[in-house]
């Protein structure tokens, strides 16, 4: 568990959570910017939870503000040397600004306790207000994957960021 300036607080993910958390990423607001935007079922989500718990790669977090529940953050190896992919969804209840909040206490723990060297992520290119938050939060564009998405009726391009343990916290300040 690591706690950040502001008071929020990153912790695992625990069995406990798993209603919520399901709850969570089954909300439209959620699901429509998924890869796989179908409702998951429990079984669903309790297989992945038993199978990606299982892998020392990853790294399953919930982000709390006074115990509150900001959202969920996951960390996936991408390659050797602290190279993850990251995923990140709010509550539907958090309020504005929080999005900003979850991702500086999710990145300060990425580059402190988890000691990453990069995190990566992606965004499909719709998803407007999270391709403004990885640039918010210091990612720098690292390219466009064309049509690389099908959902089912038309293709949607993928974008692709990066940000060094180097960069972080972001200059000035900001990240705090």
């Amino acid at each position: 568990m690591s706690e950040t300036k502001a008071n929020e607080i990153v912790r695992a993910v625990t069995t406990e959570d798993l209603p919520a958390v399901l709850r969570w990423r089954n909300h439209p607001d959620v699901r429509r910017y998924m890869y796989q935007s179908h409702e998951i079922t429990l079984a669903e989500h309790s297989a992945w939870f038993e199978r990606v718990s299982a892998d020392t790669g990853h790294h399953l977090c919930i982000v709390e503000s006074g115990r509150v529940p900001l959202g969920f953050v996951q960390f996936k190896r991408a390659g050797n040397g602290g190279v993850v992919d990251w995923g990140f969804y709010l509550t539907p209840e958090a309020p504005r600004g929080s999005g900003r909040r979850l991702g500086r206490a999710a990145l300060s723990h990425a580059f402190g306790p988890l000691a990453l060297h990069k995190v990566c992520g992606q965004a499909l290119a719709f998803n407007e207000r999270s391709i403004a938050l990885h640039r918010a939060l210091g990612f720098e564009d690292e390219g466009v994957l064309r049509d690389q998405h099908f959902d089912g009726e038309q293709y949607h391009s993928v974008y692709c960021f990066g940000i060094l343990a180097t960069e972080w916290p972001i200059p000035g300040g900001q990240a705090s």
